[in-house]
């Protein structure tokens, strides 16, 4: 079973993931594929994936087989286990417990060869819709504090199958850069009684120039202190401290300025690898208004993290925040991707 591990001088813990475990013959070398020509995510390979936990389905259509739209399914190479107790303990000075956790796979539609951006507005709300259902359940496993939703597209940011998906991963311990961001929004909420995601949305609308692009309900900018070129965060207008608070017939509007958003990003990139993650709340911490405010944070793969940000936590990012929110919102986007009919959630 994998390990969570705390590192006792700043406290961050790691997983030791023992599944996915490697010699030192294994790093440096591209790993063979299995199949050529072969995608366990594609219809009719359903039996080739665990179960699915999760499925928007074409009506009559069976479980486990083909005719869904979108389909999650359990990680067949899980950074934690579902099965068992965290059993906290120590060893000296150092505290670990088992890898107790959930790994899943948002297989986001049928379609081997369409990313994200490539989908229709209605068929990446139906992706979030899922993203939704999976958080709801999963929070409700008491051992579980955090949801982390997060998509690697492009081998360059991690991602082992073409076949574009998302993964959702439940850890037993709020990650360390949650606890930062909440701690931020606490010390702002005790001396202004104000979010300060809020307080930066009021403040990039009203000054533009590092606004990608918005719409009723959500806001696209490039970060006052970005830390990678063309960093770029979505927030609700809205008030929210989690993601499992937008309600469904909402995203419509976040489907379509996250299609938006990435189409603009590979427009202006040629389409570059590309990591995000969904920030949210931690789970069962819903005792009344949370300071907390839900985000979702996109990081093209650029640059690289070397030995200066390494060594010191500070990252140089060599394109302004104002020039690369400017190229994005210059960039045309071809108006037919965007207005396409609604249909009903």
């Amino acid at each position: 079973m994998p390990e969570l591990r705390r590192d006792p001088v700043v406290g961050r813990w790691v997983i030791i993931s023992t599944e996915r475990g490697r010699r030192p013959s294994d790093f440096g070398r591209p790993q063979a594929s299995r199949e050529p020509g072969f995608c366990p995510f594609c219809p009719g390979h359903e039996e080739k994936t665990p179960p699915e936990v999760f499925a928007v389905r074409e009506k009559d259509s069976r479980p486990n087989g083909p005719g869904w739209m979108v389909r999650v399914v359990s990680n067949k190479f899980p950074a934690l286990e579902i099965e068992g107790e965290l059993n906290r303990r120590g060893e000296g000075i150092y505290d670990k417990m088992n890898g107790v956790g959930a790994h899943e796979v948002v297989i986001e539609s049928p379609d081997h060869d369409r990313e994200l951006s490539d989908h229709t507005v209605e068929q990446i709300s139906l992706v979030l819709t899922a993203y939704r259902a999976r958080m709801i359940d999963l929070a409700r496993d008491k051992r579980f504090r955090y949801i982390q939703v997060f998509k690697n597209h492009g081998e360059a940011a991690g991602a082992s199958l073409e076949h574009s998906h998302t993964q959702i991963v439940a850890t037993p311990i709020v990650p360390r850069r949650i606890l930062e961001e909440l701690k931020g929004c606490q010390q702002h909420f005790a001396m202004k009684e104000r979010c300060i995601f809020c307080d930066i949305i009021d403040q990039e609308l009203s000054i533009g120039k590092r606004v990608v692009v918005e719409n009723k309900d959500y806001l696209a900018i490039q970060p006052f202190a970005a830390r990678f070129p063309f960093e770029t965060w979505i927030l609700p207008k809205a008030h929210q401290g989690a993601f499992e608070q937008a309600f469904q017939g909402n995203f419509y509007s976040l489907a379509r300025i996250l299609k938006e958003t990435l189409m603009r990003i590979n427009l202006t990139l040629s389409g570059p690898p590309y990591n995000f993650v969904v920030h949210t709340s931690p789970c069962n911490e819903n005792n009344g208004p949370s300071p907390y405010h839900w985000h979702l944070e996109i990081m093209p793969k650029l640059t690289r993290v070397a030995g200066f940000e390494w060594g010191t936590g500070f990252y140089i990012n060599p394109t302004p925040p104002e020039d690369a929110a400017a190229y994005l919102r210059d960039t045309q986007v071809p108006a037919e991707s965007l207005s396409m009919p609604r249909v009903g959630m």
